[in-house]
């Protein structure tokens, strides 16, 4: 399977939706386009959050333009992804795109395809700082041989748990493997207030089809040694998407045991990365990443973290959001990627770290004596750190969001207990041969 064909057929599909949502009203990008002035304005649009998170990155913002004077960047907050996700393919068919696109990088191929995004290649080879860059982090940012958007912040996915609730259950060691999961689960498991009924689970799983149920399932399916997306170097870039493999199987039977067994809960629908129940100590262990630390640090409650349990081998699932530079002028994107150097920056990912949880991606900045007092302070981060370097990034090409769709489909109808695991990816399977012309 070519990844152009591929793109070719997401796109006419993609042209239908961008043709019913070109009408909604777009934060203002072309208001900033003067520079009459001798000023160039720039855009970012962007859905960081929560709110705090925004304040640090308005700091940041205005140190920038403080330190230059003839560039001048304004951060528009346009909602979570999927409000921000119609507003970009309108404002691409509009032509009023942003200057710059915060966005999780699956959203690369679109961009491509709709020819909305500048390569990096050309300023990528030349930035001096390039190699202080998490070379984990490259995945998430090239296509088909190109560079197109560099790393914003990084994380990664990890189980955060009750130390005091491990401790009233005896548990003393970590669970390191999938079985061991399961048997720390059960013993965490408990009726407290002898009514029969139990009122305290080992942990809660996210019930829903959406990215954030994928998310967090994709770790376990690569710990499990499953592969998506299968690459063929046959003279041409081609490939093979397997949701059905041995991994998968292996992770979705591992999900539905943890509920077979009684000691996992299902979080509500697509609410998997809310914390009441954790904070309430109803559950013991949680999915989630060190964008939370900042929260549960304000809460008082007892919690560490621990690395995703292996089974073939150990892995996580590499998150966060990467900068992209749209196509406008030469001027502006000269002067947009002036402002990518600086989040690139040793400076910036400190602080940007510091004040929002999210993992830095300058190797450089990991090491600053700034972040080293704050990882002090909070060892939870050395877990997330340790664990990036088996980090993977979900894939990039334009037909990621058919297969998350078929993928949290398939997880939800296992979970729900509706189909088998085999039976509910062979299932997904065939619509995604459907959509992609291999069935």
């Amino acid at each position: 399977m070519d990844l152009r064909h591929v793109a070719k057929a997401v796109g006419r599909s993609l042209v239908l939706l961008l043709l019913g949502v070109s009408l909604i009203l777009l934060p203002g990008c072309q208001s900033s386009r003067s520079n009459s002035d001798g000023i160039t304005h720039l855009t970012l649009w962007q859905g960081v959050n929560p709110p705090p998170n925004r304040d640090v990155l308005q700091t940041l913002v205005d140190q920038f333009n403080r330190e230059h004077p003839t560039i001048q960047v304004e951060s528009l907050y346009v909602g979570q992804a999927d409000q921000q996700l119609p507003k970009i393919l309108a404002a691409v068919v509009g032509n009023a795109v942003p200057d710059m696109l915060w966005f999780a990088p699956m959203l690369t191929g679109q961009l491509v395809e709709l020819e909305a995004i500048r390569p990096l290649d050309d300023w990528w080879d030349r930035l001096p700082l390039r190699e202080q860059i998490d070379p984990a982090l490259l995945d998430s940012m090239q296509l088909e041989g190109h560079l197109w958007s560099v790393p914003f912040g990084t994380n990664n996915v990890g189980i955060y748990y009750r130390p005091s609730l491990f401790q009233a259950a005896g548990i003393t060691h970590l669970p390191e493997t999938w079985t061991a999961l399961r048997q720390v689960a059960r013993q965490l498991t408990r009726d407290t207030d002898g009514d029969g009924k139990v009122d305290h689970y080992g942990m809660v799983l996210p019930l829903g089809k959406g990215e954030w149920t994928v998310f967090t399932w994709l770790p376990f399916m690569w710990s499990g040694g499953g592969e998506l997306v299968e690459m063929k170097d046959t003279g041409a870039a081609q490939f093979k998407i397997n949701l059905a493999n041995a991994g998968a199987i292996a992770a979705l039977n591992l999900w539905q045991d943890l509920i077979k067994d009684g000691s996992a809960i299902l979080s509500g629908p697509e609410r998997g990365y809310e914390l009441d129940g954790f904070l309430a100590g109803k559950v013991a262990m949680q999915l989630s990443g060190p964008w939370t630390l900042g929260q549960l640090q304000t809460t008082g409650v007892d919690f560490s973290v621990l690395p995703i349990p292996s089974d073939v081998k150990q892995a996580t699932v590499i998150g966060g959001e990467n900068l992209f530079i749209m196509k406008t002028t030469p001027e502006r994107e000269q002067a947009a990627l002036t402002f990518a150097e600086f989040v690139l920056s040793e400076q910036f990912q400190t602080r940007w770290a510091i004040g929002t949880g999210y993992l830095p991606v300058n190797l450089k900045a990991r090491q600053n004596p700034d972040y080293l007092a704050f990882k002090a302070k909070q060892p939870a981060v050395d877990v997330f750190l340790e664990q990036a370097k088996y980090g993977r990034s979900r894939p990039i090409f334009p037909g990621y969001s058919r297969i998350s769709e078929n993928l949290g489909r398939a997880i939800e109808a296992t979970l729900m207990e509706r189909n088998s695991p085999e039976e509910a990816l062979q299932a997904s399977q065939r619509r995604v041969d459907l959509v992609f012309g291999t069935g």
